[in-house]
């Protein structure tokens, strides 16, 4: 049993973390392209003429992109850790993970398109 509180509780989960972006990096291609995705977007949204609003509907759009990633790179991990026949409630789950990133994909595009239309068109 974790007994941890306080300081050590904070810093012990956030190496948890630290650990589980550094599998995700190495692991998974998918949220590889997708941080360079978020980075490049970033970028562009601090370079755009926006305002704060849209700046940070912007960029947290496409960060969304990479956490949904990162859930569902775990939904899969569990799932293959489980077993590696062929269940239809396992496919069911790693379908409906990678639905849960397209939909976060739509969405960051609604954003951005939105956005650059009402700034440019």
């Amino acid at each position: 049993m974790n007994q941890a509180t306080g300081l050590t509780r904070i810093i012990k989960a956030a190496g948890y973390s630290w650990k589980g972006l550094r599998a995700a990096w190495q692991n998974e291609a998918a949220f590889r392209q997708e941080t360079a995705l978020v980075v490049v977007a970033i970028a562009l949204a601090t370079w755009l003429d926006v305002t704060i609003i849209e700046r940070i509907l912007l960029i947290s759009s496409v960060v969304l992109i990479a956490i949904f990633e990162i859930i569902n790179s775990a939904i899969e991990a569990v799932v293959d850790r489980i077993g590696t026949e062929r269940h239809e409630l396992s496919g069911r789950a790693k379908d409906m993970g990678s639905a849960a990133v397209l939909v976060t994909i739509f969405l960051a595009l609604f954003v951005w398109v939105s956005i650059l239309y009402s700034h440019f068109f």
